[in-house]
């Protein structure tokens, strides 16, 4: 980057909250529609009858229209459902919003959180509190109100982006009422968790919030996959209930578990023992080493909020936040050493045997960001305007290196196999000894910055028809070098991209009640070269063959949508329906012998039907169906794969949670969640045309139970998994399938004062 353009960049930072506090000028109407209120300070919001706070709005600014006139998909994950549902991780809490799965780490791709919405990976798009939340990571629940998902193209919103949709985790905030909530639970395969939630109101408008989680256990029906993590939040504010406030917090999560690769496919023997390719091992088969794999994941988060109202109409805020992650791993890939053609898989006197092959990645990352904008309302005539407009501002700092893994002691291969580290592929043993040296390779840079102004105005043209707009525009470079070759002798190749683009959303709202809507929309995403794959900031951005001198252009994502929302029983119970053709062009393809253009092409059609609330005071749903028909309809002009379903798209996939008060005390549920087939990788050879594998289908029940001993305390058993279904979660499709875990039972005491 130019000494010149970091300097402008630096400026922008300092200059970001004068910018919104000058945009604040214009006088507003007096007789115009107020702000939606913020939660109320003194309380924890809406309280459902186990004392639980529910909200199923959106917490960011960007929605300026309640979700029933918000003319896209958007599933809101209470904390109340995080909770019942014994929820700890991304993958445990999406299992809620059906049309989201996670994908599997493979050749370039990290060990963290990979959703795929909408058939598109979305890895890139997790933000917590509206802003982005970089570095690869598995996140925890412990500090979280809720989890919002934002379905289709939504650059909009987030900027750059995979064109599936965005994850936003809203976390606790501090509030002037003292509670203290504790949890401690055990369960089976050594499971031990304990959290506290507490708010302590430290002056007549300033609270502190402090949450902290130890956790530690094995992963059911899988052996030796084991973890223990911690983490502390806590929060500061002062001004509550005023018309300023400021809001300092700070977030650790330590997390160290012993990483699973899952179970190899019939790539490994060019034999299948089932039609999905995943061989027939048995499920609880573990590939790893126990004296060599491991997983590291840490973050430390600082973030400071800044709100000021003006006016009932007029709000200003700025968000401001440094963070570091490390992750940091060995892991045994066990499609990953060889196959039986190159000399990584023999049959020795009726025995299989494999070479045990290892993914490794050592990725700390460094993030500065900073969003002001400006919330309000106008009128113009008879016409009232709701809108947001802002800028955002960052830089995130990402270093890469893999390890080279040298066994000097292990388990020997027999003949014709050589060296060490083998093990029988159909009966693993993880304890086989292991010394060696594990050095970490020659370090890759880059440097990501991104300079974004977006604008958002919901148009009450009547008081049935609202016109919402969306526009933005994002300036995003990254420079940096790729390192290759050894430690003693690296090479490094500079890299360095620059893109521009615009993005943009459109939707009509028709109501026809007030509590209910009917909406047609369009909206945009964009994706530049570095991060389409899914992975953080990856790649010079520059074609292949006779684009090798060329800076690709962003893939862009287009979709319509058309749906309908109503709020029920008083607003209690809220349901949706949409319906949606995605398309994804400009990727990078062959056209012709040794001819790239980029002319690839993806596309995804959908229904999704969702339900949240409350069908009466003791009956509790949340949960949905979708639909999704996609396919690769332009790729190379050798691909085996055109017309194919995409990766990670299963057609069917639906969820349903629910409770029920059947006693005073007594409150039972359970959760059904069910997923059909879902193809591995989209590349021809061994994960593509005939030889493609697949999760198969499955069927998940979960049961809860909660007794209220006094109106202080409750106890809960979750018991995840009861028919102990032992299925495939995903599958990359090339080296390995990932095994969910098996039946667990869990018991916890709730403490709230």
């Amino acid at each position: 980057m130019s000494d010149t353009r970091a300097l402008a960049l630096k400026a922008l930072f300092l200059a970001g909250g004068a910018a919104g506090v000058l945009a604040a000028a214009p006088v507003m109407a007096e007789d115009i529609a107020p702000l939606p209120e913020a939660q109320d300070s003194t309380n924890l919001g809406t309280i459902d009858v186990n004392g639980h706070k529910t909200r199923r709005e959106p917490s960011g600014n960007k929605f300026v229209a309640p979700l029933v006139d918000t003319p896209r998909a958007v599933t809101v994950i209470p904390q109340q459902v995080i909770e019942q549902t014994a929820a700890m991780s991304l993958q445990d809490i999406l299992a809620n919003s059906p049309g989201i799965t996670l994908g599997a780490g493979e050749g370039g791709q990290p060990l963290a959180d990979r959703p795929v919405i909408r058939g598109q990976a979305s890895g890139n798009n997790i933000f917590v509190d509206g802003l982005r939340d970089s570095g690869g990571q598995q996140r925890e629940l412990f500090n979280l109100e809720q989890v919002e998902v934002v379905k289709g193209p939504d650059a909009v919103y987030a900027g750059r982006g995979s064109g599936g949709g965005s994850i936003n985790l809203a976390t606790k905030q501090p509030r002037l009422t003292d509670f203290t909530h504790a949890s401690i639970g055990a369960g089976t395969d050594g499971y031990l968790r304990g959290t506290v939630d507490g708010n302590y109101r430290v002056g007549e408008n300033t609270a502190l919030r402090l949450n902290i989680m130890g956790a530690q256990g094995d992963v059911p029906g899988r052996d030796t996959v084991d973890y223990d993590k911690w983490g502390v939040a806590a929060a500061f504010a002062a001004g509550l209930g005023t018309d300023t406030t400021f809001t300092a917090s700070y977030y650790h999560l330590t997390s160290n578990q012993m990483p699973d690769y899952g179970l190899p496919l019939f790539t490994k023997t060019n034999v299948r023992d089932d039609e999905s390719g995943i061989l027939e091992v048995p499920r609880d088969a573990f590939y790893g080493l126990k004296d060599r794999d491991y997983l590291e994941n840490t973050v430390d988060t600082f973030s400071a909020i800044f709100t000021h109202d003006f006016s009932d109409t007029l709000r200003i805020r700025n968000v401001s936040r440094y963070s570091q992650t490390l992750n940091d791993y060995v892991v045994t890939n066990p499609g990953d050493g060889g196959n039986v053609t190159n000399g990584g898989v023999a049959n020795v006197d009726g025995v299989w045997w494999m070479k045990r092959g290892t993914k490794s990645r050592w990725n700390p990352a460094e993030t500065i960001a900073n969003v002001t904008d400006l919330t309000g309302s106008f009128d113009t005539g008879s016409i009232r305007h709701n809108f947001n407009a802002g800028v955002e501002l960052s830089r995130e700092k990402n270093r890469n290196a893999s390890y080279t893994v040298v066994t000097t002691s292990g388990a020997a291969c027999p003949a014709p196999l050589t060296g060490m580290d083998c093990t029988p592929l159909y009966n693993p043993n993880t304890s086989d000894s292991w010394s060696g040296t594990i050095t970490r390779g020659p370090v890759s840079r880059n440097t990501t910055d991104t300079v974004a102004l977006y604008a958002f105005d919901a148009i009450h043209l009547t008081d049935k028809l609202i016109l919402n707009l969306g526009i933005r525009y994002d300036d995003y470079s990254v420079e940096g070098v790729d390192a290759s070759g050894s430690l003693d002798a690296p090479v490094y190749t500079p890299r360095q991209g620059d893109w521009s683009f615009t993005n943009y959303q459109a939707g009509l709202v028709y109501k026809p009640t007030q509590n209910s809507s009917i909406y047609a929309s369009w909206s945009t995403s964009s994706t530049p070269p570095t991060i389409s794959a899914g992975d953080q900031n990856t790649g010079g951005g520059i074609g292949t063959g006779n684009l090798s001198d060329r800076l690709l252009d962003p893939e862009e994502t287009e979709s319509f949508e058309i749906g309908a929302k109503a709020n029920l029983f008083d607003q209690k119970l809220s349901l949706g329906i949409a319906a949606f053709q995605l398309t994804r062009e400009n990727a990078q393809i062959l056209t012709a012998p040794n001819v790239y253009e980029q002319a690839g092409e993806v596309e995804v059609k959908g229904i999704e039907l969702s339900a949240a609330g409350n069908i009466t005071d003791k009956w509790q749903v949340f949960g949905g169906y979708t639909w999704m028909d996609s396919e690769l309809t332009k790729g190379a002009y050798n691909s085996t794969v055109v017309g194919e379903s995409l990766a990670n798209t299963p057609e069917h996939s639906a969820s349903l949670f629910t409770t029920y008060r059947l006693l005073p005390k007594l409150t039972v549920g359970g959760g059904v969640y069910y997923v059909s087939k879902s193809w591995g990788g989209n590349q021809g050879g061994a994960g593509g045309g005939a030889n493609r594998v697949y999760a198969p289908e499955y069927t998940r029940v979960d049961l809860m139970g909660t007794y209220d001993i006094n109106e202080k305390a409750s106890v809960t058993l979750n018991v995840k998994n009861v028919g102990d279904e032992r299925y495939i979660m995903r599958t990359n499709g090339v080296h390995h399938a990932d095994v969910a875990p098996g039946r667990q039972a869990l018991l916890t005491l709730n403490l709230r004062y």
